[in-house]
């Protein structure tokens, strides 16, 4: 008998979905479907490389907040495109960043070249390295390496330092056998529910000294890109448990104290992923009308090529941009072009370039100014009743 089996009874690595509910097997379906529908959108190239450094941005720092890192958002996004040198005091705060982005990129790098799917031991190991990498460590800390010593997180216990070892290669021997779908038609549902298994598991081992919630997230991320989770979508676990920290905690804790319950932890993870889909298919939605909107407004102008016609066609556009209605005696100053279309004219050309567009029905005039009417492009939507109904 290992030490483990008394002291942490519930690693027995299994899973019965026989007792999940149908809301469990709702938001796995759902998740399946939301992913689909994001990995298969085509997108404005500046337009996919933007987003993908947004979320880049936000999984390195989710992943990295829940261990205490106090960098900001928009910090993250600066440093993610290296445009945040830190002071020598919070260096430490961007290696972080860093060290979460590097290690994602290379862990997606193997994957698109085509290397074995399939964890390894060696492979969780070098996620920890990855992510202690040049941070300042206590001396029983050796990155990368199985922990020799007993550790815990507040009042919860790691599995005997003697079976970490063991227990890593059961997780992994298991992640690799038993999770494979029927068809690939479900691929991405088993591999979500992987994914959160196994941070699940890893967790529970606590295989490491420091650095085990930030590899257990990169493992995490690692299967969801696996079994074909869009790069965009793969940080939004992390997001999810960053942004419930107190209910994660929770959670973790209900689950060894259930004795391994494994299904509630994974329901709440499911919910937090299926919201963030949602939210990122709007986000999704709100690029492609913007590219309607730009096509609908060519096509309005077809064949006008006068000065006069350009300059309402860009006015047209730029207008989109704006997050709120333009002061009338703002429109010439909303962006570098339409400043030099109107240096040399008066403010009766701006109100008939205005007066104009709205005939068109391409503008629409508010009590705070001027506004794109992207509205038309809801025209194209098929039509459906409202949820309250």
């Amino acid at each position: 008998m290992r030490p483990y089996e008394e002291s942490h009874p519930w690693l027995t690595f299994q899973l019965n979905l026989q007792e999940a509910s149908y809301r469990f097997w709702l938001l796995l379906g759902e998740a399946q479907s939301k992913c689909n529908h994001v990995a298969g959108v085509p997108l404005l190239p500046a337009v996919a490389a933007h987003l993908h450094q947004v979320f880049l941005a936000k999984g390195a720092l989710a992943t990295t907040a829940i261990e205490g890192n106090t960098l900001s958002e928009e910090e993250a996004f600066k440093r993610v495109r290296g445009e945040l040198p830190l002071p020598p005091s919070r260096a430490y705060l961007g290696q972080e960043i860093d060290n979460v982005v590097k290690a994602c990129n290379l862990i997606a790098q193997r994957l698109f070249q085509g290397k074995n799917p399939n964890l390894t031991v060696a492979e969780v190991m070098e996620y920890n390295r990855l992510v202690l990498e040049k941070l300042p460590q206590a001396e029983d800390v050796n990155p990368g390496e199985i922990r020799q010593h007993s550790v815990g997180v507040g009042g919860y216990r790691g599995a005997p330092a003697v079976d970490c070892a063991y227990l890593l290669g059961r997780l992994c021997d298991w992640l690799n056998q038993d999770f494979n779908p029927p068809t690939a038609y479900y691929r991405i549902a088993f591999g979500v529910l992987k994914a959160i298994i196994a941070h699940l598991y890893l967790a529970w081992i606590h295989p490491f000294a420091d650095g085990n919630g930030r590899t257990a997230r990169l493992l995490e991320m690692k299967i969801l890109l696996s079994v074909g989770v869009p790069f965009t979508a793969a940080h939004l676990l992390s997001n999810h448990y960053n942004q419930t920290r107190s209910e994660y905690y929770r959670q973790l804790d209900l689950a060894h104290r259930s004795g391994g319950q494994a299904l509630p932890f994974i329901e709440y993870a499911l919910q937090g992923f299926v919201d963030g889909l949602t939210a990122q298919i709007q986000v999704i939605k709100e690029q492609q009308i913007h590219v309607h909107w730009i096509n609908y407004i060519y096509d309005r102008f077809r064949n006008q090529d006068k000065k006069t016609d350009v300059r309402r066609r860009r006015l047209a556009l730029d207008l989109a941009r704006q997050s709120e209605p333009v002061p009338v005696a703002q429109i010439r100053y909303i962006t570098p072009r339409m400043a030099e279309a109107y240096a040399n004219r008066g403010d009766r050309t701006v109100e008939r370039d205005i007066s104009f567009l709205e005939e068109m029905q391409l503008v629409i005039r508010t009590a705070k100014g001027v506004r794109a009417n992207q509205a038309l492009m809801l025209a194209f939507l098929s039509p459906a009743l409202p949820e309250t109904l």
